[in-house]
């Protein structure tokens, strides 16, 4: 598997491996990236992308982060990334990242859970709600989806700023929710049967 702008962050990646081996993690190849594991369960992973560079945490929202450096990734309930540009601010920041690091093991075994939202806790967008009502056909098939795949129409649907393409994705949306999949399986290769 190819990881796109892995060799462009080559010397970025290699000191993010090195800082989180040093803290005591297992590397391991997942998702075609490193990623560094307690006890067999994920705790970081490094993320070479198109401008940057991440150091993501799974469970960073359980972290503290005097240094207000943790971002959210997108709509993510639990994890959190710190982006990089160079090597040096690496360098400078290492004793931070080694304290992060640390702090996420201890997170990852006191067996602690990131509290999430859970679908029904989502407010259902007009625009959807307005479809749903009108073809019960559909109503049935979006209550017979899982609360996971659910959320993802939620998520993809209310995250547009104006009503009109709320109202557009929804309508994008019917073929997809009356197949029974979610959203964001649609932007993986289709189910073989």
């Amino acid at each position: 598997m190819k990881v796109p702008y892995a060799k462009k962050w080559q010397n970025e990646t290699d000191a993010l491996r090195k800082t989180a081996v040093g803290c005591g993690l297992v590397e391991a190849v997942k998702w075609g990236k490193p990623c560094f594991t307690y006890q067999k369960k994920n705790v970081a992973i490094v993320i070479p992308l198109k401008e940057t560079c991440a150091l993501a945490f799974f469970k960073g929202a359980l972290l503290k982060d005097p240094k207000r450096i943790l971002k959210k990734i997108g709509q993510q309930q639990a994890g959190r990334w710190i982006k990089f540009t160079a090597l040096k601010d690496i360098a400078a920041l290492r004793p931070t990242l080694k304290r992060y690091l640390r702090e996420a093991i201890r997170v990852e075994a006191s067996g602690r859970k990131v509290p999430v939202k859970r679908a029904s806790e989502y407010v259902m967008p007009e625009e959807l709600q307005v479809r749903l009502n009108a073809a019960p056909r559909l109503k049935a098939a979006f209550e017979a989806l899982t609360p996971g795949r659910r959320k993802s129409y939620l998520f993809h649907i209310s995250t547009a700023k104006r009503a009109e393409t709320r109202a557009t994705r929804a309508e994008k949306c019917v073929p997809m929710i009356l197949s029974g999949r979610g959203f964001n399986e649609f932007r993986r290769a289709p189910r073989r049967s």
